[in-house]
């Protein structure tokens, strides 16, 4: 099935994401993992379609002071991610980005202690870790989970989002061992402009979206079988 020319909302795009991850074979034990807040909309409908746990990976772009939404680096848990080739062409100076380091650090330790009050402690280890999100702009905050996943010992990541740009699915693809997107536009001005609901996905929405997970999570349910040949 053809995924439409624009996705009614996160979730949809998220079972079209699904259908392509199971055409290929995938080695077991998987673990989906959102970026929160937009991705996880959409790695649940993934985790219920592979019958996967669902976990998160908190990253926060660091954005430029006068267009935040311009992502010139990314943290992660245990990572700044330096995109050099933004910062290269904006002017940011080392003193500057370490200053926006800082404070996007700061509100991903807020976000990593609400969020993660409700979820258990994360390790990957023998885990192929498949990182979701809603869409890829510069790929710098998937750049940053990418990292941050292999420090907590998952051996196979997959990259995965309903859209990318054709710039971000060639840099994820350099450090995931697999990438599966729905769409590759030749060109994308924003990943908003691919849904038709778009609305921003607040902390409430992301709790309980968490709290639905581990509610419907039955560690006796195993999970498909599922080849343990490479993507």
């Amino acid at each position: 099935m053809d995924a439409p020319l624009q996705f009614r909302n996160r979730t949809e795009g998220g079972e079209f994401l699904a259908r392509r991850l199971l055409q290929s074979p995938l080695q077991r034990p998987v673990t989906v993992l959102a970026l929160p807040r937009g991705g996880l909309p959409t790695a649940l409908a993934v985790a219920r379609s592979l019958q996967a746990p669902l976990d998160i990976i908190t990253v926060r772009k660091i954005g430029l002071p006068e267009n935040p939404e311009f992502a010139v680096g990314a943290v992660a848990s245990g990572v700044v991610f330096h995109d050099e080739q933004s910062t290269g062409c904006t002017g940011v100076t080392p003193e500057v980005f370490s200053a926006l380091a800082r404070q996007a650090q700061r509100e991903l330790q807020r976000r990593e202690a609400h969020y993660r009050q409700h979820l258990g402690e994360l390790d990957l280890t023998g885990q192929t870790a498949i990182l979701v999100d809603d869409g890829l702009a510069t790929g710098a905050t998937m750049l940053a989970a990418v990292q941050a996943v292999r420090a907590r010992g998952a051996p196979r990541v997959i990259v995965a989002a309903p859209v990318a740009s054709v710039e971000a699915a060639a840099r994820v693809r350099e450090v995931a061992d697999a990438v599966v997107f729905a769409k590759l536009p030749a060109t994308l001005r924003s990943v908003g402009e691919w849904y038709q609901e778009f609305d921003q996905v607040s902390d409430q929405e992301t709790i309980f979206l968490l709290e639905s997970a581990a509610r419907q999570a039955r560690p006796e349910s195993p999970q498909p079988a599922l080849s343990r040949s490479a993507p």
